[in-house]
């Protein structure tokens, strides 16, 4: 496979600019910095994504609280080491900005990859089916993102009979979703969790890519 023209992990999002880009790491002496995009959906409540960037995208482009752009990239996982707990983190890593286009869908994702941990099926209080999955999906160098997504009703239904390892085609959307999590002294903290909602998934006949079937979480 061709990773310069990698078409298994794309997202592209429209959006305003909530937070300045912050430092985030470096890697062969270039840096990352990292803001986050506020992303409206149609009932005009937002998803709230954070965007990973070069420096190099930041230079040549003006990046301030309040700007409009369209970010396209990739949906990536790494883990991080908080409380003593190993952490799987999210993020869009931007390959490109462009001009905000309000005619353009804005949060779109792509993903063709494989399912790694048994889906988790359930029905809401109001009988809505929802079943949580994650999948694995590959990335250059031997690297693995691994995404959680949720569908819902008929596709739900449709993830709950697939086997780990099945390989899996969808489209959908980039959510954000605060919760409150209970620490272990009782305490609560309010936290936000990153997932795609997916509307569109299928399964090929056949795949020219070996299944994952164990989850050794991705780094950057």
């Amino acid at each position: 496979m061709n990773f310069d023209e990698l078409t298994n992990n794309r997202v592209t999002l429209s959006g305003q600019i909530v937070t300045a880009p912050v430092f985030s790491h470096e890697v062969y002496g270039e840096g990352f910095y990292e803001f986050k995009l506020s992303v409206l959906r149609l009932s005009d409540t937002a998803d709230v994504i954070p965007i990973t960037i070069s420096e190099r995208l930041i230079q040549a482009n003006l990046l301030t609280v309040g700007s409009r752009i369209s970010v396209s990239g990739s949906f990536r996982s790494y883990n991080k080491i908080t409380e003593n707990h190993s952490k799987l983190m999210l993020t869009v890593f931007a390959r490109s900005i462009d001009d905000y286009d309000p005619e353009l869908n804005p949060n779109v994702i792509e993903l063709d990859g494989f399912l790694c941990k048994k889906p988790m099926y359930r029905t809401t209080p109001f009988k809505r089916e929802i079943c949580d999955m994650l999948l694995a999906v590959n990335r250059a160098y031997n690297k693995s993102d691994y995404i959680p997504c949720i569908a819902w009703g008929r596709n739900a239904r449709f993830v709950n009979t697939l086997a780990v390892g099945e390989r899996i085609l969808l489209s959908g959307r980039v959510q954000s979703r605060d919760y409150v999590k209970t620490l272990e002294d009782g305490t609560e903290q309010l936290r936000t969790a990153y997932e795609v909602s997916v509307s569109h998934l299928s399964t090929p006949s056949s795949s020219a890519e070996p299944p994952i079937a164990s989850c050794a979480f991705g780094v950057r």
